[in-house]
């Protein structure tokens, strides 16, 4: 039996020897395209949430209210890098189309305003409403330039605002801050969530390398009452964006409590990632017995993920940022910068013995999918290759169910740009190699070496297989979501092939094998 590696090798030297060859080749879309074609762009998302120019980050103030999923976002509106941030602001109605908001929050006296959260103040709390109106609060870290420069540490702070209009207007409250620093210089990213425990409201806060639990029972008086990972996962970077909430382990009455942090840098395949813990909440504690860190998506470019409050049916939706602060202000784009993932439900499962929190794309996204051909069952002798002609290219997604776990698969196009990605048994693990997948050289830390995931609780038998591809970015999902992988890419023209690989001395089966198109979300 032929090495699964070895037979990558050959295909990376071919690719090379290709991709010089045809280096003059123009692309297919062009930067520059009519204003006309609306969202039309080079490596444009054509079903991904992208800002309609210029920069955006972490998403904030996720929240379900009245029919609507609102999307806040770190916003700078006078540049595709980074600057003075805002909260820019989307709303949908399926967590698929977005309709473009004004932006809701501007700096001022006290600083940029860096990432939060947002709550419907049902019960009036705040005062700020009424109960027949109640107030949409943001709640958020203030980032007061001056005093970072100045080589202070006090210089992020909590405040809040409220609207109480549909969203479209914001007052800030009179006595923000509402929590001052006490001379942690990373001291942010409030998310806050009404606790049903002590009928009060919580916000989780990170202070440098762990987080901090606070409570109130009117979101502008606040006590800090625990703290938790001072001890407890990866400290390779700060912590950022962290979130709690409770899940049911499926098809059971058992409930745990998840707790999301974002850490930069220090995530396994470099840069910035987001970890999971598993454990429990007594109103005012988070305990875990984990000690090794965990990570909800093992690509390169998911980070500051945080889910919905009030999602209906008590779903917790996930949504992130699909970039990677090693080259985030980088990317090969002039127009805008940076896009979400797609959205995702969290589950959680006991898969042999194990809790794992899954993520997978809500059942919405189906609606902008094609049927495509009629599903199909391949098989693939020892050691050969199935090569295929993809018919959507980068709006597509590739979905098939497999016992096998040695097989790879090779995207390219006819200027030689290859991404290869695929299952090694013999190291049971998942790999990705983008070294080759288009414009790289961006930034070097973009195509640095080859990911790996691993697979060490992958269950035996049939597992499916999920590959959204985009204009500028793949997801893949193994086994309904257990091991995921967020990638960008930036190939220089659609990939139009794709290569599947049987590196063993078996035939491999691969079942109900379909390339659907998706549909553009974007009028």
């Amino acid at each position: 039996m032929k090495n699964f590696l070895y037979n990558a090798l050959v295909l990376l030297v071919l690719t090379v020897t290709f991709t010089c060859k045809n280096q003059d080749r123009k692309t297919v879309v062009r930067e520059d395209a009519p204003k006309s074609d609306y969202y039309s762009e080079m490596y444009r998302p054509q079903f991904h949430f992208s800002p309609e120019e210029k920069w955006m980050n972490d998403p904030n103030g996720l929240v379900y209210h009245e029919d609507v999923y609102h999307l806040f976002y770190q916003y700078y509106p006078d540049s595709t890098v980074w600057g003075p941030m805002h909260w820019g602001h989307a709303t949908s109605k399926d967590m698929v189309h977005w309709e473009h908001r004004p932006i809701a929050l501007f700096p001022d006296k006290h600083g940029y305003i860096f990432s939060g959260s947002a709550v419907i103040d049902t019960k009036n709390t705040s005062g700020f409403g009424t109960l027949g109106n109640p107030p949409m609060v943001a709640i958020f870290t203030y980032h007061l330039m001056e005093g970072e420069q100045a080589g202070r540490t006090d210089f992020q702070t909590q405040g809040i605002a409220y609207s109480l209009d549909k969203e479209d207007s914001w007052t800030k409250y009179k006595g923000n801050p509402v929590i001052g620093n006490p001379g942690i210089k990373d001291f942010r990213d409030p998310k806050v969530f009404w606790n049903d425990q002590l009928q009060l409201w919580t916000m989780l806060l990170v202070a440098g390398d762990h987080m901090q639990i606070w409570n109130s029972t009117d979101l502008k008086q606040w006590e800090q009452v625990s703290e938790f990972g001072k001890e407890k996962g990866a400290h390779g970077g700060v912590w950022e964006c962290p979130d709690m909430f409770p899940l049911k382990v499926e098809g059971t009455d058992e409930e745990k409590w998840v707790v999301l942090i974002s850490i930069n840098p220090g995530a396994p395949n470099g840069g910035s990632g987001t970890q999971y813990f598993i454990g429990d909440f007594d109103g005012k504690t988070f305990t875990t017995h984990q000690d090794s860190p965990r990570w909800i998506d093992l690509g390169r470019d998911n980070y500051a993920g945080v889910t919905y409050n009030n999602a209906p049916n008590d779903d917790r939706i996930f949504i992130g940022w699909m970039s990677n602060w090693d080259y985030a202000r980088d990317t090969p784009t002039s127009k805008w910068r940076s896009a979400m993932t797609l959205p995702r439900k969290l589950t959680l499962k006991k898969i042999n013995g194990v809790y794992e929190l899954v993520n997978y794309p809500l059942e919405s996204f189906n609606d902008i999918i094609s049927s495509g051909k009629k599903a199909q069952d391949l098989v693939i002798k020892a050691d050969e290759q199935k090569k295929m002609k993809l018919l959507y290219g980068n709006t597509s997604e590739i979905q098939f169910k497999t016992s096998g776990r040695d097989v790879m698969f090779n995207l390219s196009n006819d200027v030689g740009d290859s991404l290869l990605f695929g299952m090694e048994a013999r190291t049971n693990t998942f790999i990705f190699d983008r070294r080759k997948s288009g414009k790289t050289d961006f930034k070097d830390d973009f195509a640095k070496g080859v990911q790996k995931m691993p697979l060490s609780n992958l269950p035996e038998g049939e597992i499916e297989v999920r590959i959204p591809l985009d204009h500028s970015s793949i997801e893949i999902f193994i086994n309904k979501g257990q091991y995921v992988m967020t990638n960008q890419i930036f190939p220089n023209e659609p990939y139009e092939t794709l290569e599947i690989f049987n590196p063993t001395n078996q035939p491999l089966e691969i079942t109900d094998f379909k390339e659907r198109k998706v549909e553009r979300i974007w009028d």
